[in-house]
């Protein structure tokens, strides 16, 4: 068993099919763009940058909008892109499943996990620095 394995298309869409128990597609395009705005638009957002531009950036920071902007829009392609191609729920791990292989999948999987857990904390500390000082 190589762990570089991939599933074919067939097979995704064969198990999404047929799986009662498997994941399902629920949220709607408005549900999931209040959940990206709403991981987005934490603490962070308003507190940090504020001090980032202050202290770092200066006018410049507008220019990093920009660019940060336009590298969002390039991954929101791609994530669509995807999403089109695989029309199966499972995200960035099933996608990578079907085109990495099952070890970048788990890799994937995981990193995803981490990224979710960082993003709270980040929150959370910016959202306890706030509440200090106030």
């Amino acid at each position: 068993m190589s762990i570089w394995k991939t599933k074919p298309l067939s097979v995704l869409l064969n198990e999404a099919s047929e799986s009662e128990k498997g994941l399902k597609r629920t949220l709607s395009s408005r549900s999931l763009v209040a959940l990206g705005v709403g991981a987005i638009i934490g603490a962070g957002l308003f507190s940090l940058t504020g001090i980032a531009a202050a202290e770092h950036a200066g006018p410049a920071v507008t220019l990093s909008f920009v660019l940060a902007a336009v590298g969002c829009a390039f991954a929101g392609l791609c994530y669509a892109e995807f999403a089109s191609m695989i029309p199966v729920a499972g995200s960035a791990y099933t996608y990578s499943y079907a085109t990495m292989g099952e070890f970048m999948a788990w890799i994937i999987g995981w990193d995803l996990v981490l990224e979710y857990a960082l993003g709270a904390a980040t929150v959370g500390v910016s959202w306890s620095r706030y509440l200090l000082n106030y």
